[in-house]
């Protein structure tokens, strides 16, 4: 029973070259230095993400149902594949600490009354995607700079 590729070094966490196929029909064998691609190097928790966005056809509602995560973490989740798939970052950084802002007020059920409830809840939510190497740090400076600018 063939087992799934695995993309990333044990020993020293680096990237694995595939050196060697084989087509078991004919015999024939390639050696050289392969990439295993791009989604070959998602990891398994990724590639269970991007097949529930793939069956809910990019609906996040759907996707927080089916996975039983809040509506922001499946937006951050699907920011970290878009990212780990090679198509960069979001453009705007500001843009990113208006997401934080609106995902940590849902998350927290916060409303327009309560901005310092809002803007400490949107710092946690960028030092939690700091911390999950969603962001850089660059970025989550500019981001609760950001919030800062907003809440005066």
């Amino acid at each position: 029973m063939p087992h799934d590729v695995i993309s990333t070094c044990p020993v020293c966490s680096n990237e694995l070259t595939v050196t060697r196929l084989n087509c078991r029909s004919c015999g024939t064998t390639l050696e050289g230095e392969f990439s295993v691609g791009r989604f070959g190097r998602l990891t398994r928790e990724q590639l269970l993400l991007l097949e529930s966005f793939l069956r809910s056809r990019g609906n996040l509602r759907d996707m927080e149902r089916e996975l039983s995560i809040s509506y922001p973490t499946v937006r951050s989740r699907v920011e970290a594949l878009v990212r780990a798939l090679g198509f960069g970052p979001r453009a705007d950084s500001d843009e990113a600490a208006d997401d934080a802002a609106a995902a940590a007020a849902a998350a927290t059920g916060a409303g327009a009354g309560t901005p310092t409830a809002d803007v400490n809840a949107a710092r946690q939510a960028i030092l939690e995607r700091l911390g999950r190497h969603e962001i850089t740090a660059d970025e989550a400076a500019m981001a609760i700079r950001s919030l800062g600018r907003a809440d005066r």
